[in-house]
């Protein structure tokens, strides 16, 4: 295996890994920005208030996502198993 195999191969991991990892974190971050807004605004200052709905948000992502999510994986991981005799 070159170098430049190598890293070609750690290149595609990082984009499947931010691929697959984006959406959730995007509608985290998302949930979090909203909750925040609206203890400012009503003056409630409570941290806790903030964990329940990204949790929410988290797990009904995984629902959803979680098939394709897989699917994903699975396909790089078949990807990565049928490159093994070529990087020799």
């Amino acid at each position: 295996m070159t170098q430049g195999q190598a890293l070609d191969i750690l290149n595609q991991l990082m984009w499947q890994a931010m691929i697959i990892a984006g959406p959730i974190l995007a509608a985290i971050l998302l949930t979090g920005l909203i909750i925040s807004l609206i203890q400012a605004t009503t003056q409630l200052q409570e941290i806790t208030l903030s964990y329940v709905p990204k949790m929410l948000v988290a797990a009904l992502l995984l629902i959803f996502l979680g098939p394709w999510m897989i699917g994903r994986m699975m396909q790089f991981a078949f990807t990565a198993i049928r490159m093994i005799p070529n990087l020799g």
